[in-house]
């Protein structure tokens, strides 16, 4: 209680996010009762541009004023396409559409220096395979985290929450994530790095995320959130009176995604299948059939690698699967009923499972807000 008084009596806090998704960051500090203003947000929601990148930087270069520059690449994004992201973003939150960006890669963060006292984001973890290993800064030009990297170097905020997925600090041998940090080595910010799972946070889902934090002062003191212990489980974070139809009669074709990248297969629910839902046992995860499960994860064995609440996660009801529904997706996230659903299902499913959950980001903004 004595902490989130002396969040409120603190003067707005004035935050910045890139890859912004659905705001897991604006919603955290809306849980936290911490009052704060969007400087700005930025999501392409996988839109590309009609024109290539060469030939916009050029035309970039010929213009000085920053708004004319938004309005170009506004200008870019094809009229036929619905950025879904950016509608569920501004339905919840409080933002100048001006100030809403399409692509990061266009941002000129020089609009926005020493404007920003807390900036966010957490880039596709796909841009690492393009990575060097020489240079520090330089050796990351190309791919998305230079983006947020150069905007940090651009905008100068007092402190920045950088997350991605755990296997970063092992992709190619350590090599990447060497030069993780040294790229924000260079950016002259005492950082910090630890691995985060939600389960350790209050919410009944395995979810392990690597999160950086830095500040541009040094002399801030910062620690990594202690772990609760879990006093929920999954069922707790139901729908009450599912309709029938989410349930999965007994032959049903179930499509779905084994990992990332790979095309779907199509599986029925049998005999077969059913021994293959996951449990998790105090050593790991392991092939125990369980009724009603306590924690939030994929049906079938072979997806082990998404471990999200999202459209492939099914659940147990009385013993019934079915698939959960877009507002438990959210819940298992972090986001409270408060958050207004105005895309469909599907977007709804994608854009849960692209989210940060939010219970970290309140434990570790609240410590962010100590140090500053």
């Amino acid at each position: 209680m004595m902490e989130n008084k002396q969040m409120n009596e603190m003067q707005k806090l004035k935050i910045a996010t890139t890859f912004s998704g659905i705001g897991a960051a604006e919603f955290a500090l809306k849980r936290l009762k911490v009052d704060y203003e969007v400087v700005f947000a930025c999501d392409n929601a996988e839109i590309e541009l009609v024109e290539d990148e060469e030939k916009i930087r050029q035309k970039l270069a010929q213009i000085d004023n920053y708004q004319e520059k938004k309005a170009y690449i506004d200008s870019l994004v094809p009229r036929k396409k619905t950025n879904f992201v950016k509608k569920s973003y501004m339905e919840n939150y409080e933002i100048d559409e001006n100030h809403y960006h399409h692509d990061v890669r266009f941002l000129d963060g020089k609009q926005y220096e020493n404007q920003v006292d807390l900036f966010i984001g957490g880039s596709p973890c796909q841009s690492f395979t393009l990575f060097g290993y020489q240079k520090g800064l330089e050796e990351a030009r190309g791919t998305l985290f230079y983006e947020f990297a150069r905007l940090i170097k651009e905008i100068q905020p007092k402190a920045f929450i950088y997350e991605n997925v755990q296997g970063l600090v092992k992709h190619d041998g350590g090599k990447t994530w060497k030069v993780v940090q040294r790229v924000f080595d260079s950016l002259g910010y005492n950082v910090h790095y630890q691995v985060l799972d939600a389960v350790d946070y209050g919410i009944p889902q395995k979810r392990r995320r690597i999160f950086i934090v830095g500040f541009k002062d040094h002399s801030k003191e910062f620690s990594f959130p202690i772990t609760k212990e879990l006093t929920f489980t999954m069922q707790d974070f139901l729908v009450e009176n599912t309709k029938e139809g989410n349930f999965i009669a007994q032959g049903e074709e179930i499509h779905l995604t084994k990992s990332p990248g790979i095309v779907e297969d199509k599986y029925f629910l049998s005999d077969r299948v059913l021994p293959g839902i996951m449990s998790h046992g105090t050593n790991g995860f392991n092939m125990k059939p369980e009724i009603d499960l306590s924690i939030a994860r994929p049906l079938m064995s072979t997806m082990h690698k998404l471990h999200r609440a999202g459209v492939d996660n099914y659940v147990t009801t009385n013993g019934r699967i079915r698939r959960l529904m877009p507002r438990e997706c959210l819940r298992l996230m972090g986001f409270t009923d408060d958050f207004k659903q105005v895309v469909s299902n599907t977007q709804m499913y994608r854009q849960a499972g692209n989210s940060v959950v939010v219970d970290v980001l309140m434990a570790i903004i609240k410590e962010i807000l100590k140090a500053l």
